[in-house]
């Protein structure tokens, strides 16, 4: 089917021509190959005193992956504070980020003021809760698997985070931790910090568009992956 699908696709491009036949022949081509796949959906939340290395390598790598990202400030769209009194300028609200679905994964970047902004969000609870539920792919780096843990979001999995949040993590045996610097476990996917960024944006690289995609990003990079 898939040799016949692409007979198909390249034969009615050449002719311009599309016929009820080949049309059928086409969309069963794109059902069981990738080349007409949508490209992926990312939402990732930025909140006052993110980490912005985390923030825009993760934002950078995604879309480099061909992943299309939305960025949801906290609480409003905003212009928001860095870490290190970077400004960086939202597409969206958080409020706006439910009609805007759904995502094929949810970033949460580090930093201690983003993280605890994101913790205290209901919205952002709200929003992690669906995507856990419907098996789609979380991803938090540094100190924001805290955030997971304020909303019982990835209990019972293995996961890692900033050095100085083994603690927190570890505290009530909600997880299992583990030092590495990247950890994927399940469709939840956690990282360390500013110096991991890239490894973490090109794992889900790779997990949304494949080994292959990553490695071409990371190659162009000059990084090895």
């Amino acid at each position: 089917m898939w040799i016949s699908g692409f007979r198909a696709v390249t034969r009615a491009l050449k002719d311009n021509k599309f016929t009820l036949k080949s049309y059928f022949k086409v969309t069963s081509f794109c059902k069981y190959s990738n080349t007409c796949n949508m490209a992926k959906k990312a939402l990732v939340f930025l909140g006052p005193g993110a980490e912005e290395m985390e923030f825009v390598i993760s934002v950078d790598v995604l879309r480099r992956g061909g992943i299309n990202v939305l960025v949801a400030g906290l609480p409003d769209a905003n212009i928001i504070k860095c870490s290190r009194d970077v400004n960086i300028k939202p597409d969206i609200g958080i409020s706006e980020a439910t009609s805007q679905g759904p995502y094929d994964v949810i970033v949460l970047p580090g930093g201690l003021g983003g993280s605890k902004a994101m913790a205290e969000s209901s919205l952002v609870g709200e929003l992690l809760k669906q995507q856990e539920s419907s098996g789609k792919w979380i991803a938090a780096i540094c100190a924001a698997p805290t955030a997971l843990k304020a909303h019982g979001i990835a209990i019972g999995k293995t996961v890692t985070s900033y050095p100085a949040m083994k603690a927190q993590m570890e505290d009530g045996g909600k997880y299992n931790y583990k030092e590495d610097n990247v950890v994927v476990d399940g469709n939840i996917i956690t990282s360390r910090g500013p110096g991991t960024a890239f490894e973490f944006g090109l794992t889900i690289v790779d997990k949304l568009v494949g080994k292959d995609k990553a490695s071409e990003v990371a190659k162009a990079m000059l990084l090895c992956y």
